[in-house]
């Protein structure tokens, strides 16, 4: 049984960290063997790190981003493990910062928006957060151009399996998605939902062993999903129709995600934060 703190934030950081790197392998390899079929050149994740501080030591991070590739239009896979103070104003949002406004944060997320329209963009992440309390929290969602039955079936279905695997509640977790990535001035969702947590403190190991599942769910559902549909034909209003779409994501991360609110709060990398951002997008 883990009760170091300080070796639980050694083991959350580390899972982090490998799980970037499979992940970063992972999609590498699909954009590898496309272009070979292709017969044209493959694009290549680069890697760029960052410190939160020149002049303390309070962590940084790790970001590693492919831009117009051929099978990804953009692709951020994203490593951190920071510490610090709240400022005065935030504390009183995050659980546990009002007695102590001190912090120590490790993650990982992934957004993936792809050139094939029919493909759905891609978003996961999973994080471990210590205040004066600790908890994990993440979630991983899709959303799609078009409606997809099936896929939308084998997405939801996987996830399912693996939170009934952890004897979690997946009604639970899948509501709160719905509710969270939900445009109330669109009145309308971002996508097709997923599953989302937070504040999950009930036990260390156990929520830790579901954290690690859910990274390996997202791992799984992401190279079915987009190896099934990454050799289909697409048209000009496809595209266009996805470019659309992507104004929603554009719109919910700005005004409503927490994750870009609590990275430009504690002195993230800015460029690493809004990576989730598409490179292009449509309003009407």
């Amino acid at each position: 049984m883990v009760e170091d703190l300080y070796l639980k934030k050694k083991l959350a950081s580390a899972w982090f960290n490998q799980l970037q790197q499979t992940i970063c392998y992972e999609f590498q390899k699909i954009e590898i063997d496309y272009a070979k079929k292709k017969m044209k050149k493959p694009i290549h994740f680069e890697k760029k790190t960052w410190k939160k501080s020149k002049l303390k030591n309070e962590g940084g991070g790790i970001f590693s981003i492919m831009k117009n590739g051929l099978i990804f239009d953009s692709v951020g896979v994203n490593f951190s493990e920071v510490s610090g103070k709240f400022h005065k104003k935030f504390r009183s949002q995050i659980l546990g910062a009002k007695k102590n406004p001190n912090y120590w944060a490790s993650g990982i997320s992934v957004v993936a928006h792809m050139k094939n329209p029919k493909i759905p963009a891609l978003h996961f992440n999973t994080r471990f957060i210590v205040t004066s309390k600790y908890w994990f929290g993440g979630g991983i969602d899709a959303t799609p151009s078009f409606k997809d039955q099936k896929e939308n079936k084998f997405f939801h279905n996987s996830i399912m399996k693996m939170c009934k695997k952890n004897k979690t509640n997946y009604l639970k977790y899948k509501k709160w998605c719905d509710d969270y990535f939900y445009l109330p001035h669109r009145k309308e969702s971002r996508g097709i939902g997923g599953i989302f947590f937070d504040h999950k403190r009930e036990d260390w190991e156990k929520d830790f062993i579901f954290v690690r599942d859910v990274g390996l769910c997202f791992i799984n559902c992401a190279k079915n999903i987009i190896i099934n549909k990454m050799y289909l034909k697409w048209s000009k209003k496809q595209k266009n129709d996805q470019l659309i779409k992507r104004s929603r994501y554009v719109e919910f991360n700005l005004l409503y995600d927490k994750g870009t609110k609590f990275g430009l709060n504690t002195g993230g990398n800015t460029e690493a934060i809004l990576m989730s951002l598409p490179p292009s997008a449509k309003w009407k």
